[in-house]
């Protein structure tokens, strides 16, 4: 059974940082990238950032230049670290597992990050 455990999240001061991890656990073949998606209130779920297996990095608009993936590839360890934390990033942040178009993604269930003003 495939897993995925996330933890970090928590409550944050404007300006302030936190790092994310996700690990997956489980008979998990053909990955080709790990990441996180966020969903705010009333809003729709969104890329934040994603990694490869080779490493290519793909990033939300919102998020450049102050959120940065990584990745364990041989414990299927993902990380967000993310930094200069605004109002605006709250929401409930996922990890995803994503294998290419013919198999389905996984995802964790979530973790609530809240950033006041």
């Amino acid at each position: 059974q495939v897993q995925l455990v996330e933890s970090g999240g928590g409550l944050v001061q404007a300006g302030g940082s936190l790092r994310l991890s996700c690990v997956a656990s489980g008979r998990i073949f053909g990955i080709t990238a790990m990441g996180w998606y966020r969903q705010a209130p009333g809003k729709q779920r969104e890329l934040v950032a994603s990694i490869t297996n080779v490493g290519s990095t793909n990033y939300g608009d919102s998020v450049k230049g102050r959120f940065t993936v990584s990745r364990d590839n041989a414990n299927n360890t993902v990380f967000l670290q993310m930094n200069s934390l605004k109002p605006e990033d709250t929401a409930v942040y996922y990890c995803n597992v994503n294998r290419g178009p013919l198999l389905r993604d996984y995802w964790g269930q979530g973790t609530q990050v809240t950033v006041s003003s």
